[in-house]
């Protein structure tokens, strides 16, 4: 049940408050010194605390509701404070707003004022509550997910990323080729380093190639090796990447590029192990894992003719698909402080810019706006323009102009404590509402 502290010397209030808040369905609990309130604090799940600003008779300076406040913003980071004031303690109330209390209210109080107040807090609560709660799972699940696989160092907070790692490793210690999907610049290869890490032969050699980055007819040379005269300039013979990952696993980066004759020997060596370099006609065998990946529709290209209907079953064993950046929004700032390394700090109009971006590069472009700004910046923060991001990105960043806290308590009063409305009134994403709210002590956020 939504529980409230009452922390006043008076009964009398204490007895006012308690009736107000039942009538509403508010459990309340009362307290006449600021030590049996923090007693509470410790035994009670309270939502929302109300405390008196005075608790001495022979003083009107508030110094006690002052102490009071710090004690519980120290013990109980993020629960919501209402301090209730008297007029010579107004000032003290203000500064102590400024310094994270939810909001103040003079005596003699409004009730209807008062319960507004109380339960916009209370939602408030229960939602950074869930927000914490489920930021603690996911934390959890994340940490779960790099103590039991070698995730090679790779930076991710986002659901969707960890739905695909935790795929990646749990088919990492099987022998079938894997075909990993995704836009171009989302990490396919940091995809295929780590199931050989997590792999049976992870002690073997990790070998790449882009069949993108060759000639056609090159192509056939570097994954199945050459006899000395194969073709014109091969003086002597060499090795494939298919022998150099003997043991190991083969990585084929744009899998879509290879041409039909070699798609053709790649099916045979899936099937049998065996094959024959260029000029040669000795079979040689090799044990190898093949990971394959590309940003192209293969189904379409075999529709076009173009790519072997077989090789792509053979290949696709099982899909590991990457999702975009945009598709990712919450690894975008942590990649960022990743690839920054300490070297240059982000303006809040910077990170702005970078959330409110929908990176068709993905991460290879994050990381070379980052690189870019790390250089330019020098020892001032990292501003919008620093990104070389679109005028029209860079223009709505600058124009999120930081909200007074008094805008922000108004917001979300206004949207009775719903997040994602307030930050909608107030012209912000989520993410920035609920640093703003971290910064004024309102609520912790997601």
């Amino acid at each position: 049940m939504r529980t409230v502290l009452i922390i006043d010397d008076n009964p009398a209030v204490g007895e006012a408050l308690s009736l107000a808040l039942s009538l509403h369905e508010i459990r309340p609990l009362t307290a006449l010194t600021p030590d049996e309130g923090l007693a509470l604090l410790e035994r009670e799940a309270v939502d929302v605390v109300i405390q008196d600003m005075n608790f001495t008779a022979d003083t009107t300076s508030g110094e006690e509701g002052v102490a009071l406040f710090r004690a519980i913003r120290e013990r109980h980071a993020d629960l919501p404070v209402v301090l209730l004031t008297a007029w010579t303690h107004l000032e003290t109330a203000v500064e102590l707003v400024k310094a994270g209390a939810s909001d103040y209210l003079a005596k003699p109080w409004d009730d209807h004022k008062l319960l507004a107040t109380v339960e916009n807090l209370l939602e408030l609560s229960e939602s950074t509550r869930e927000m914490t709660r489920s930021r603690r799972e996911r934390r959890q699940r994340r940490e779960l997910l790099q103590s039991k696989y070698n995730l090679d160092g790779l930076v991710f907070a986002s659901e969707a990323m960890g739905r695909t790692l935790n795929l990646a490793c749990q088919i990492a210690r099987s022998d079938v080729p894997v075909l990993i999907t995704g836009p171009n610049g989302t990490g396919k290869e940091r995809i295929a380093t780590i199931v050989h890490a997590n792999s049976a032969v992870k002690r073997g050699p990790f070998v790449a190639v882009n069949c993108g980055a060759l000639p056609g007819e090159l192509i056939e040379a570097e994954l199945f090796g050459a006899d000395a005269g194969a073709y014109t300039g091969a003086n002597k013979a060499r090795e494939g990447r298919f022998e150099l990952a003997d043991g190991g696993t083969l990585f084929l980066d744009e899998i879509g590029n290879l041409p039909l004759p070699g798609q053709m020997k790649l099916l045979r060596v899936l099937e049998t192990g065996q094959f024959e370099r260029l000029g040669s006609g000795r079979t040689r065998q090799v044990k190898v894992r093949v990971l394959s990946a590309t940003n192209a529709d293969l189904k379409a290209m075999i529709q076009a003719g173009t790519f072997r209907e077989d090789l792509y079953y053979r290949l696709n064993v099982i899909e590991v698909n990457l999702p975009s950046l945009a598709e990712r929004v919450d690894d975008i700032l942590p990649l960022a402080e990743f690839f920054l390394d300490g070297r240059a700090e982000l303006g809040d109009a910077a990170r702005e810019a970078l959330l409110g971006y929908p990176w068709p590069g993905n991460v290879r472009e994050l990381k070379n706006a980052i690189e870019r700004a790390a250089l330019l910046t020098g020892s001032d923060p990292i501003t919008p323009e620093l990104l070389n991001l679109p005028q029209h990105v860079v223009a709505a960043a600058r124009n999120l102009d930081e909200p007074s806290r008094e805008a922000v308590e108004t917001a979300l009063h206004k949207a009775d404590g719903v997040v994602s409305r307030a930050a909608q009134n107030l012209g912000l994403s989520r993410q920035a509402l609920y640093r703003r709210m971290e910064r004024y002590g309102l609520a912790t956020p997601a």
